[in-house]
C-alpha cells in the first residue's frame, strides 16, 4: 500500500515538473497535470493540500536532479581541462553548464523561472529557489577548495552570476556558446586571483 502511494506521487511530482518546466507553471493548470499523470483530482489531493504544495515539491525533485546533473558533469570533464589542474574543477562545472544549456532538453532554469512567476521574496516557492542558488555557490566554494584562496566564497558569487547569465542567454536567445563564454571569464577571474593571493 505504502509503496503504491508513494509511486503514484512521485508520478504526479515528476510529470507536473515536466510540465511546468516547459509550460510555466502559473500556465500549468492542475487539470492538465490529472489528466498527463492520468490520476483523480482526489489522488492529488491525498498526497499534496493545494497547487503550492505540488510546486515545491517539484522543486525539490528538480534540485536533487540538477545537483546531481552538476556534480556528473564535474566528474566527466574535470580531467579534460587544460592548463592549471587546480582550476579543473571550476572549469568542469561550466562545462557541465554548457551540456546541460546546449541539450534539446533545455528550457532555461527551473528555479529562474518559478522565482521570476512568484516574485515576492518571502512567497515559499521564491524561497526554494533561492536556496536552491545557494547551494550551487556552495558546490562552486568546494570546487575552489585546493586553491586555499581567502575570498574564495565571493568568487564562488561571482561565478554562480556568470553561470546564472550564460543559462539565461542560452535560454532567451538561443545562444549556444554562452557557457564557453562564462567559463573563459571564469578562467580569467581564477588567473587573476590566484596571481594577486600568492
Amino acid at each position: 500500500m505504502t509503496a503504491t502511494r508513494k509511486s503514484k506521487r512521485e508520478h504526479l511530482v515528476e510529470t507536473a515538473q515536466q510540465l511546468f518546466y516547459r509550460e510555466g507553471i502559473k500556465g500549468t493548470g492542475i487539470d492538465t497535470v490529472l489528466e498527463h499523470a492520468g490520476v483523480a483530482k482526489r489522488t492529488l489531493y491525498n498526497h499534496f493540500k493545494s497547487k503550492d504544495e505540488l510546486i515545491i515539491a517539484t522543486l525539490q525533485r528538480r534540485d536533487e536532479e540538477f545537483m546531481a546533473m552538476l556534480k556528473a558533469g564535474v566528474k566527466k570533464y574535470r580531467d579534460r581541462q587544460q592548463g592549471a589542474a587546480e582550476f579543473a574543477g571550476v572549469l568542469a562545472f561550466f562545462d557541465a553548464i554548457d551540456e546541460w544549456t546546449t541539450s534539446s532538453q533545455f528550457s532555461g532554469c527551473m528555479f529562474i523561472n518559478a522565482s521570476a512567476e512568484y516574485p515576492r521574496q518571502d512567497h515559499p516557492i521564491h524561497v526554494i529557489c533561492a536556496m536552491h542558488k545557494r547551494l550551487v555557490i556552495q558546490y562552486i566554494e568546494e570546487l575552489m577548495t585546493p586553491l586555499k584562496l581567502e575570498n574564495a566564497h565571493a568568487l564562488a558569487v561571482q561565478f554562480a552570476v556568470l553561470a546564472d547569465g550564460a543559462i539565461v542567454n542560452a535560454h532567451t536567445t538561443s545562444n549556444s556558446s554562452a557557457a564557453q563564454v562564462a567559463k573563459q571569464i571564469a578562467l580569467q577571474l581564477l588567473e587573476l586571483n590566484c596571481q594577486t593571493s600568492h
